[in-house]
C-alpha cells in the first residue's frame, strides 16, 4: 500500500507499507477526498519520535468503504463516510470521565498519523466504525465534508469552549481555515460583534461572509490598542486563538475583559519550553479570567451534528478550499503548499475520481 508521509523528521516522501488488516471493529476504505494541514507540516518538521518514522501523514479525510468488520453494524461496503480527525477510543473506562479526546491518556484519540498510519494513503483503516464514522449527506460536498473533519470541529470548539452566549462580543486571532470556522461558529452562537484579527485578503473577505463584524490588523498598529478602541476600552467576552505566535496568546488574554473574560486556545504551540503569562493581564489571578484548550472532539455524533449545519445551508465550509488536486500522486503538491503557505492559499484538497 502506497502512501505519502513522514521518514524522518525533517524529511517527507512516499512510502510503502503492508495491506491493512481489517479488525472485528474496523472498516477500511478507499478516499474521496483529502486535505492536508499545518499538524502535519508539525508533524514531519518540528516534532520527533520514533512513532513519526516511516509514517504516513493525514487524518482529513471522506472515504468510500471497500471492508467491514464483522462487529459493525451501522454501514457496508459502498458507503460514503465522513472519516473524523478525532476518532477517541470508545471502549476505555476514562470515556466516563466525560471528555472522550483523552480516553486512554494523552493524544490518543489523534492517532490519524500518530499511533497508526494516517490518510495519505491507498486506503484508511477506521477503528470503531459504528462510533467514529458518519454517512455523507447526499446534499453535502466532499470539498465541505472534508473541511467538516478538523476545520470545522476544530473552529467550532473555539466558540464552545469560550461559552460564547447571544450578544457576545468575540476576537477571534488568526483567521486562517480554523480562525474562519471559529467566526463561523461564533456567529451561530449568537455573537453581536466578532473582531477578526488577520491580513491576508481572500482570508478577510471569507471572514465576513462567515460573520466578523470587524477586521483589526497588526499593520495598523497594536492589536490589543485597537480591539480596546473598538470595545470602549471594556474588552472582549470571549477571545479565540486560531494562529499566530506566543505574544498573540498574551494579547488575546489581554483584551479578554475583567470579570469574566473567557480565552479559548486553538493554535498549537510547538518548541516552546515554557508560557510565562504577564502578571498585569490577569491581575494578579483576580482577574476572573478563565483559559480553556483542549484536542477538538470527534466521532460520529459530532460528525453528524456539524454535517446537519452543513446540509441545512447555515455555513459552508467548502467556500475555504482554494487549491484543488486530483489523485493521490498530487498529495506531494498540496502538502507543499502547506508549508509554503502562499498568500493565496486558504485551504487545499485532493480529490479522487
Amino acid at each position: 500500500m502506497k502512501g505519502f508521509g513522514v521518514l524522518e523528521k525533517g524529511k517527507v516522501g512516499w512510502i510503502e507499507k503492508p495491506e491493512y488488516v481489517c479488525g472485528p471493529d474496523d472498516a477500511i476504505a478507499r478516499p474521496l477526498a483529502l486535505a492536508p494541514c499545518s499538524s502535519d507540516v508539525h508533524s514531519a518538521y518540528e516534532m520527533e519520535g520514533d512513532y513519526l518514522k516511516n509514517r504516513i501523514l493525514g487524518h482529513e479525510s471522506v472515504g468510500e468503504i471497500v471492508e467491514i468488520g464483522s462487529n459493525v453494524k451501522d454501514f457496508k461496503v459502498g458507503d460514503k463516510v465522513v472519516i473524523p480527525c478525532t476518532t477517541p477510543t470508545w471502549e476505555h473506562p476514562d470515556i466516563q470521565d466525560g471528555i472522550p479526546q483523552d480516553a486512554g491518556g494523552l493524544f490518543t484519540a489523534i492517532n490519524f498519523s500518530s499511533y497508526e498510519d494516517g490518510t495519505f494513503a491507498e486506503k484508511i483503516k477506521i477503528r470503531s466504525a459504528d462510533m467514529n464514522l458518519a454517512l455523507l449527506p447526499e446534499g453535502v460536498s466532499l470539498e465541505a465534508a472534508c473541511m467538516v473533519t478538523d476545520m470545522m470541529t476544530t473552529g467550532f470548539y473555539g466558540p464552545e469552549q469560550a461559552e460564547v452566549k447571544f450578544g457576545d462580543v468575540v476576537a477571534v486571532f488568526g483567521i486562517g481555515p480554523v480562525g474562519l470556522m471559529a467566526v463561523a461558529g461564533s456567529a451561530l452562537r449568537g455573537a453581536g460583534r466578532i473582531i477578526a484579527v488577520g491580513t491576508r485578503p481572500d482570508c478577510i473577505k471569507l471572514a465576513k461572509e462567515y460573520g466578523a463584524t470587524d477586521i483589526v490588523s497588526y499593520k495598523e498598529g497594536s492589536v490589543a490598542e485597537q480591539i480596546m478602541a473598538i470595545t470602549g476600552g471594556k474588552g472582549v467576552d470571549a477571545s479565540i486563538v486560531a494562529g499566530g505566535d506566543l505574544e498573540t496568546f498574551y494579547t488575546a488574554i489581554e483584551v479578554a475583559k475583567f470579570g469574566g473574560g473567557q480565552i479559548a486556545m486553538l493554535n498549537v504551540l510547538t518548541e516552546i519550553e515554557s508560557i510565562n503569562i504577564p502578571n498585569a493581564i490577569i491581575a494578579g489571578f483576580l482577574a476572573h479570567k478563565t483559559i480553556k484548550g483542549g484536542l477538538c472532539p470527534g466521532g460520529r455524533k459530532r460528525m453528524e451534528r456539524l454535517l446537519s449545519v452543513v446540509e441545512a445551508g447555515r455555513v459552508d465550509p467548502g467556500k475555504m478550499i482554494t487549491h484543488k488536486f486530483h489523485g493521490l500522486e498530487s498529495m506531494e503538491e498540496a502538502f507543499a503548499l502547506m508549508v509554503n503557505k502562499p498568500r493565496d492559499l486558504i485551504k487545499p484538497i485532493v480529490l479522487f475520481d
